[in-house]
């Protein structure tokens, strides 16, 4: 891999701050990717995601349902453990999208009533995490010192 991409795909604030955000949203991204994957927590799994998906017009929904639960359950790892945490903010924040817009929209914006109130701050989190990158205290910060010669 090329050390511009490298540098591209690593870097990062030097704050901590985003410690405070990556564990907590990654975790709520794991316990929802296990939803939808696994049937975990008491979900569904990917059949009967999948079946959901198909009903609102995301289809092929079992390949949907596989696509947003990965997103969400490695993107929520990624996050968790500071690794890779821009590209996995970028795809968790395009399934929130699709997440408000396919889903939650119809419904208002509470998400006591099914709105989308909750993905859209879930979006909001993950944006901010594609902006700042995984913090000081991340994988990726220390893979990028080491790319950088340990500076």
């Amino acid at each position: 891999m090329n050390n511009t991409l490298t540098h591209r795909l690593l870097s990062t604030t030097d704050g901590a701050s985003a410690l405070a955000l990556r564990v907590p949203v990654g975790l709520i991204f794991v316990a929802h990717g296990a939803h939808k994957l696994f049937g975990w927590f008491g979900g569904y799994g990917l059949e009967g995601t999948g079946q959901f998906f198909g009903s609102i017009g995301l289809s092929p929904g079992y390949v949907m349902a596989l696509l947003a639960g990965a997103a969400e359950f490695f993107g929520g790892l990624a996050l968790v453990f500071g690794l890779l945490v821009r590209p996995a903010a970028a795809a968790l924040a395009f399934a929130m999208l699709v997440a408000v817009f396919a889903v939650h929209w119809s419904k208002g914006f509470f998400a006591a009533q099914g709105g989308y109130e909750y993905a859209l701050a879930l979006f909001a989190a993950s944006v901010s995490l594609l902006f700042s990158g995984g913090g000081r205290l991340s994988a990726d910060a220390a893979l990028a010192a080491r790319a950088d010669g340990g500076q």
